[in-house]
């Protein structure tokens, strides 16, 4: 990525020494559509259930993605039977929309038979260099998840959510960048704080921190300033994924499973920061 972003020797080393980065995931050839495709067909609960979702929601970093008249959400309901859903995108809260979207989820089912279920999916393309980069902090890679969310669902029960936006951020920082970075580690500690809370738990409490991929530094120093065992913050897909936009706190949550990380009963925080339409700080806590 060095080249075409046009990095520079000593920015390479930044990344990859410093901020813990090393290889992105990018694939030029898989459309949006196509991405979105992939995660919903990998979602081995919804088949034979896709009469039962009422809503499909994309939780997306971009407000635009394909150019009009192209829409690879409605295009992807259409091709897996599920035209029937009330289909919409949400991005007001930038990377941390993925999370803005389960809430929403849970708020809209709350409301229709207990049977109904809603589909949660993330995804986008990193087409631009101001999509790939946020220069000095990170990466963006190309990844994408489906997840299914139900009102009364058997497992990952959320229990907590604590969303802060600060609108003094929006649109390009300029002066303010400096106390973007000042206010960023202290305001994501205050949310975790206030969702674990909540959650009527402590942080002693939480078994596993989901983060966002932003990059390895952050997050041992956020540790440092909570006083939380950074042990405990699954920093293993950094290197090797990048910042997946809004697919961050899936993706680690699929990692979470598969090296079994979490036992039933076990309490798990997810955290992401959201920077472009203001900056948004956001925190979840479940129990697995």
């Amino acid at each position: 990525m060095a080249d075409p972003l046009g990095l520079t020797d000593i920015q390479v080393r930044l990344f990859r020494r410093f901020h813990g980065l090393d290889q992105v995931r990018f694939d030029p050839d898989r459309s949006a559509a196509e991405l979105l495709r992939a995660a919903v067909e990998g979602l081995a609960e919804l088949r034979g259930q896709e009469h039962r979702v009422q809503y499909v929601i994309h939780g997306r970093a971009m407000p635009v993605v394909v150019p009009y008249p192209h829409n690879p959400l409605h295009d992807v309901c259409r091709e897996l039977g599920l035209g029937h859903a009330l289909a919409f995108t949400v991005t007001q809260q930038s990377c941390a929309s993925g999370l803005l979207a389960v809430e929403l989820a849970g708020r809209l089912l709350a409301r229709d038979p207990d049977d109904a279920l809603a589909l949660v999916l993330t995804g986008e393309k990193a087409f631009t260099r101001h999509a790939r980069l946020i220069p000095g902090t990170s990466l963006f890679g190309e990844g994408a998840s489906a997840c299914l969310v139900s009102a009364n669902g058997p497992r990952d029960r959320m229990l907590s959510f604590v969303c802060a936006q600060r609108g003094e951020f929006d649109g390009e920082f300029g002066d303010r960048e400096e106390e973007f970075q000042r206010q960023y580690r202290p305001s994501l500690a205050e949310v975790i704080s206030r969702a674990v809370a909540d959650a009527g738990l402590t942080l002693d409490d939480i078994r596993l921190v989901l983060p966002h991929n932003v990059n390895v530094v952050t997050w041992q120093r956020l540790c440092s300033l909570m006083d939380f065992p950074v042990q405990r913050v699954l920093l293993s897909n950094v290197p090797d994924h990048g910042h997946l936009f809004c697919t961050d706190a899936f993706a680690n949550y699929r990692t979470a499973r598969e090296r079994d990380l979490l036992r039933e009963g076990d309490h798990y925080l997810v955290a992401t920061v959201g920077a472009g339409a203001g900056a948004t700080f956001s925190a979840m806590v479940f129990q697995h």
